[in-house]
């Protein structure tokens, strides 16, 4: 808010009649200062209603005025309190000194009195205390015989299990050496052996032998001697289509060179049959297109007249030329097309052998293939079984080395455990400890065990006593039950306020996840409502700012008018002096007043 709107929402709280007239950004140019501003602050901060005069108050001042009597102001008025004040001081100094020895007096009686009660008090709960504590050691001792006996009861029947416990132990340990410290020949008689390593190996060995020789006997049979050339016979340049026109190579195996003389024969005689063939069909095409082409001709002439002879002689010589043509074509397909067409069908016949032979030799090799998977399978079965052995033998191996490790362990331990025992029981078979002629309430020097107990209870802080007590022992023992009840019930607090604090959050996240997803499967990075009052908030911003501009530019063009005008500089000043100098402000009045009846008197 503006500086002179705050000063005229100030008048109208204070009931100022006329400032709903006035408007706020006539008043801003008065409080430009840092002074002025402070002004303005103590103003508002301080004055309210009841620094306003009533109208009662000032008909009354009016009505005084009226009536010509002197009115004292400023010094006079402060003159005149002060003298007041000087004769009701003097007055009340002498009533406060009697009141203060009075109060002395008071004060000094009380205190005797309350020390009074205080010893009578404390004498009462020191007699009251001592006979609580006759009565609550009488009560102690009879509790005390009867604890005792009961703890001899327990101590007994403890004792006896303890005995028993031990001796099913040693019964037990003793099963145990002797079941790991037996004989071959004890466990050769038990029924049923317990590890893998007291199991005899013999059939197991005898078995996995015939097994090997029964797979040396089958591979022996089926892989006989020459399986290897078969199989390499079986190759695929063995097995080419056959070119007659290429020369006999002689360097080539017995069987392979007859199964090529064999396919050239075959080749041979199917290219003279073709051909024999080819020739009969030509002939018998020929001779039927011949008898064809005579009746036609036969048929022709009946029914053509005589005069058409020159005609048919034009057309006999040009058929002789067709004729001549087409032998010299025939001849072309016999010579060249018709041979090169038959020696590809004659290199093409050997096809269904080649691929028969080829059939045979697949056929052979998925055979002996398959024998050899099984031979495998079988050898692997046989190196799994044993590996699976071996790794069982070292798993139990390394069990054993465990077990010898713990049972070390334990021996240490229970030989440790048993010196403590020996030198325990030595300490509390001392007669000075176990045989007390009278009850002694001290701790003996020698009874290592309650001071190490006692040094365990004993706090830090606490003052270390000359004697040590079993009182003092029972009391710290005390403290401790305490403490540790204390300290239940704050870890239990301490885990409700966890479980309350780990709900809240829950509640927490949720409302995050919620409006982070809002409902869907993808994170939001920004809020929709955020953006818009952000958005909203940034013209406001703006509007704001220009406001600030708009108001600086008015300030400016104010402060200009003021530098020309100088009736406005004087009706400022007037308004600087009304908020900060009244005086100069009514001399200031009166000396224009002067002015204005000199002039009217002058005038």
């Amino acid at each position: 808010m503006n500086c002179g709107n705050q000063f005229v929402e100030r008048l109208k709280a204070i009931g100022y009649p006329k400032a709903a007239e006035l408007n706020g950004e006539d008043f801003d140019w008065l409080f430009e200062t840092v002074e002025e501003r402070s002004f303005l602050e103590w103003f508002c901060g301080n004055v309210n209603e009841h620094h306003v005069l009533s109208k009662k108050e000032l008909q009354d001042f009016k009505t005084l005025l009226k009536s010509g009597k002197p009115v004292l102001e400023e010094a006079a008025l402060d003159e005149v309190l002060k003298t007041c004040k000087s004769l009701d001081s003097k007055a009340n100094s002498q009533e406060e000194g009697e009141l203060q020895k009075l109060e002395d007096e008071l004060q000094a009686l009380q205190k005797m009195k309350n020390l009074k009660i205080h010893r009578r008090n404390k004498l009462q709960m020191m007699a009251s205390s001592n006979s609580h504590v006759l009565l609550k050691l009488n009560d102690e001792a009879e509790e005390a015989v009867k604890t005792l006996k009961e703890k001899q009861g327990i101590l007994s029947v403890s004792n006896n299990n303890i005995n028993n416990e031990l001796q099913s132990l040693t019964e037990g340990v003793r099963k145990l050496t002797s079941f790991f410290t037996a004989s071959d020949s004890e466990q050769r008689i038990g029924s049923h052996p317990v590890f893998l390593s007291q199991h005899a190996l013999d059939e197991y060995l005898c078995q996995e032998e015939q097994s090997t020789a029964a797979l040396t006997a089958y591979t022996k049979k089926q892989f006989f001697q020459g399986i290897s050339e078969l199989v390499e016979s079986s190759k695929e340049e063995n097995f080419q289509l056959v070119d007659i026109s290429n020369p006999f190579i002689s360097d080539e195996h017995n069987d392979v060179c007859e199964d090529r003389c064999e396919m050239i024969r075959l080749q041979m005689a199917y290219i003279c049959a073709q051909h024999q063939l080819i020739q009969l069909k030509a002939n018998d095409l020929s001779m039927n297109s011949a008898v064809q082409w005579a009746d036609n001709t036969l048929q022709s002439l009946k029914n053509k007249i005589i005069g058409e002879e020159e005609h048919l002689e034009t057309r006999i010589s040009s058929l002789n030329s067709e004729i001549s043509s087409i032998k010299k074509h025939l001849t072309q397909i016999n010579n060249e097309t018709l041979p090169a067409l038959v020696k590809e069908n004659a290199q093409l016949l050997n096809m269904p052998v080649v691929k028969g032979d080829f059939d045979l030799q697949i056929a052979r090799q998925d055979y002996y293939t398959s024998i050899q998977d099984r031979v495998c399978d079988q050898l692997l079965k046989q190196k799994a079984s044993f590996e699976f052995l071996q790794l069982a033998y070292e798993i139990e191996l390394k069990k054993h080395y465990d077990i010898h490790r713990h049972l070390e362990k334990l021996i240490q331990d229970l030989k440790q455990h048993r010196k403590a025992l020996e030198q325990r029981l030595e300490m509390m078979s001392d007669p000075l400890i176990s045989q007390h002629t009278l009850p002694r309430n001290t701790i003996d020097s020698r009874d290592d065990a309650s001071h190490r107990l006692y040094q365990l209870l004993e706090r830090e802080d606490q003052k270390q006593q000359l004697f040590r007590t079993h009182e003092g022992l029972e009391h710290e023992a005390q403290k401790l039950k305490q403490d540790t009840v204390s300290v239940q019930d704050q870890l239990s607090v301490s885990s409700q306020e966890q479980s309350l604090f780990l709900s809240s959050l829950d509640t927490a996240l949720d409302t995050l996840c919620d409006s982070l997803y809002c409902g869907g499967n993808q994170i939001l990075l920004s809020n929709r409502e955020l953006t818009e009052q952000f958005h909203q908030l940034e013209v406001h911003l703006n509007k704001l700012n220009q406001l600030i501009m708009d108001l600086l530019a008015d300030v400016k063009a104010k402060r200009k008018i003021l530098e020309t005008n100088s009736l406005l500089q004087l009706e400022r000043k007037l308004y600087v002096y009304f908020f900060k100098d009244e005086d100069h402000l009514k001399e200031v009045v009166e000396n224009v007043q002067h002015q204005s009846k000199a002039q009217t008197i002058g005038l």
